[in-house]
């Protein structure tokens, strides 16, 4: 059953939305929202009912500045240190299966630079944004080399720019989505659920 409840963090509670799969997990997977969004997103959402259905525990996650009612995104390295502190709860919460982190845009970028540091096997990233608008000489791509299983979902229409592919790094582009991947979140989701069984993270 699905429950809610806040985790204390060093910049203030962050609130965490749980689905358990029917049987035993096969995978925890762990999913933040963008700058001004919530865990609600559409691409979220159809993502956890993917996931839940091929055996993973989905938690979404809301970042502390969000619970606090704030729009405007904290420094980069508050939301690292909040997502961290959530991830250390969730390990002993979720103990014995393997770990993927992701989430949509912000939350993408976050669950990248902490993706070794809290200990996951693999990375979803959807709506990557590779750079502010019109300024593509601010890439962000270095971000994505966790070193770790990744895949990037992105539309073709994004403002913020499309990811190429790099080592360990499969990049799927959405014809017709943009940034806020609105137009088919199912489909979005299946790409996500096929990429979870080919590494063993999910049901057949």
């Amino acid at each position: 059953m699905p429950h809610d409840d806040v985790i204390d963090t060093p910049r203030g509670p962050a609130q965490v939305d749980t689905d358990q799969p029917p049987d035993a997990p096969r995978a925890l997977l762990v999913l933040g929202h963008g700058a001004g969004g919530g865990v609600d997103a559409p691409d979220l959402i159809a993502l956890r009912d993917a996931a839940v259905a091929v055996g993973l525990v989905v938690v979404r996650v809301t970042q502390p500045y969000r619970v606090a009612g704030r729009r405007a995104p904290a420094p980069a390295g508050h939301l690292d240190e909040a997502w961290c502190a959530v991830l250390a709860v969730l390990r002993q919460r979720h103990p014995g299966v393997p770990l993927v982190v992701g989430g949509r845009s912000s939350g993408a970028r976050v669950a990248c630079r902490t993706a070794t540091t809290v200990g996951a096997a693999g990375v979803v990233a959807l709506a990557f944004p590779l750079h502010p608008p019109g300024r593509p000489e601010r890439s962000r791509a270095g971000e994505l080399a966790t070193g770790l299983p990744t895949l990037v979902v992105n539309g073709d229409r994004d403002p913020f720019g499309v990811p190429e592919q790099g080592p360990r790094v499969r990049v799927l582009v959405r014809p017709g989505e943009r940034h806020d991947l609105r137009g088919d979140p199912a489909g979005t989701a299946a790409l996500v659920r096929n990429w979870l069984r080919e590494h063993g993270w999910a049901t057949a």
